[in-house]
């Protein structure tokens, strides 16, 4: 496995963790009522805004990985590593708790990325 497709992946994972935060904080925005609300708080929200050119590049990024990476190993980690992100970040910055049960499932797909990336090396 090339150096720079990892690099490229851990990239894809931080943006596509950060776009749908970005997502998030854009819905958290009070937008105004009528049609005065649809363009300042969906079509001119900076965060939305961010959000989606970072899915974008997130995409981009995902297909150079495509090139050198399987998929069976590349999708499972892409999405592993940005849910756990995701949830850690819901944690801080939005104050989300997160019980008992959603630390396991972290555990859990620490675990399974374990496993998926060791693939990596056997093949």
């Amino acid at each position: 496995m090339k150096t720079v497709t990892l690099i490229v992946l851990l990239v894809a994972i931080v943006l596509n963790a950060s776009a749908n935060i970005l997502v998030k904080a854009s819905a958290l925005r009070k937008d105004e009522e009528g049609l005065e609300g649809l363009v300042s708080g969906v079509l001119l929200n900076p965060w939305l805004i961010a959000g989606l050119a970072s899915f974008g590049l997130a995409f981009v990024a995902y297909r150079f990985v495509l090139k050198d990476m399987q998929l069976s190993i590349a999708y499972p980690i892409m999405t592993t590593c940005g849910f756990a992100i995701v949830l850690l970040a819901s944690r801080l910055f939005f104050q989300e708790t997160l019980n008992v049960t959603q630390w396991a499932g972290i555990g859990f797909l620490v675990l399974g990325l374990w496993l998926i990336a060791s693939q990596m090396t056997a093949s």
